[in-house]
């Protein structure tokens, strides 16, 4: 929520600025505002995502994907989600997010996303998403058909089938019981 009104500006603002393809790179300038920050007077480490949120619109925004999208009636929702972190945003910075898509596969579309400034990278994260209609998820023919077929030089990087595999928790359908407070007896 506290991001609301920012994500709505942005929205505004980004349906100006120059055109991009969805398979494009993204900049989006902003500057560390006082919500971004914890005790410690940086961008809190969740604030992170939050804010790479909006780079991911800025992008659909500037494809006219976004547009389309809401026509079909189909949401964007975060399925996985990594960040490093090489140094800290600090209260009234001004840096860049950089987002792009790397690939996708039958279950989910990948961006890599950069916090920049002064020309170096701060943070980076990868995210997973996908779109859902009805809460049902869109499939990759229908997206590509909306977004229209990747550069054929896109391609996946071997590690993150990796990554969404270990990490990857059970389905919506499927039951994934909570069993901390289960004693587990070790195999000896």
């Amino acid at each position: 929520m506290h991001l609301l009104l920012r994500t709505l500006l942005m929205l505004f603002t980004s349906s100006r600025r120059s055109a991009l393809t969805i398979w494009d790179t993204s900049s989006l300038p902003l500057r560390v505002l006082p919500t971004d920050i914890d005790i410690a007077m940086h961008v809190n480490n969740g604030m992170y995502f939050s804010l790479m949120d909006l780079g991911r619109f800025d992008l659909m925004v500037r494809s006219g994907v976004w547009k389309r999208m809401r026509q079909r009636d189909w949401s964007p929702v975060a399925a996985g989600e990594t960040i490093a972190f090489r140094k800290s945003l600090q209260l009234w910075q001004q840096y860049t997010i950089e987002s792009r898509i790397i690939g996708l596969d039958a279950k989910a579309i990948y961006f890599e996303q950069r916090m920049v400034a002064d020309g170096e990278i701060y943070a980076r994260a990868y995210i997973a998403t996908r779109l859902v209609s009805k809460g049902r998820p869109v499939s990759q023919e229908e997206i590509l058909d909306e977004f229209g077929q990747p550069p054929a030089d896109l391609e996946l990087p071997e590690w993150i089938h990796e990554w969404r595999e270990e990490n990857a928790l059970p389905g919506s359908r499927t039951p994934a019981p909570h069993l901390w407070g289960t004693k587990v007896q070790a195999k000896g």
